[in-house]
């Protein structure tokens, strides 16, 4: 295994607080999901990631296909914060739009993104996650 990037970033003061990337690309202020504030949350930042990063899988997958994305498709991430029996955690949900392409071949192509999706891997089997073509 090697690794092909690394994200370094600096963080004071949690979810009131502030981060920045080593490579001076990523600047933000942190705000507390509801609390109203000028920043973004963690779980905003996740849904993007996550968001992004499956949208490159489902070009790869599609080109297994022999199928090219529209430039419409797009991923919805929503990313709850929820707190339960167990203290916090996540759920997610990807809602996926492929305009002309027919339902059988978006649904092979969602779900073989799930597969090599590296954020959907990190959530496998950690939190409960749905994957909607919309």
């Amino acid at each position: 295994m090697s690794v092909v990037y690394t994200a370094a970033t600096h963080t004071t003061g949690g979810r009131q607080g502030e981060s920045y990337s080593s490579d001076g690309n990523l600047d933000i202020q942190l705000t507390a999901p509801g609390a109203g504030g000028t920043g973004t949350n963690p779980e905003q930042l996740f849904a993007a990631g996550w968001s992004a990063c499956y949208l490159s899988a489902m070009g790869l997958v599609a080109g297994q296909h022999k199928v090219k994305l529209p430039a419409e498709t797009a991923v919805d991430a929503e990313v709850d914060l929820v707190n339960g029996d167990g203290g916090f955690s996540l759920q997610a949900r990807l809602n996926v739009s492929i305009p002309g392409v027919d339902p059988e071949t978006a649904r092979k192509i969602v779900d073989g993104a799930h597969e090599v999706c590296p954020y959907s891997k990190a959530a496998r089997g950690n939190i409960p996650v749905a994957i909607n073509l919309v």
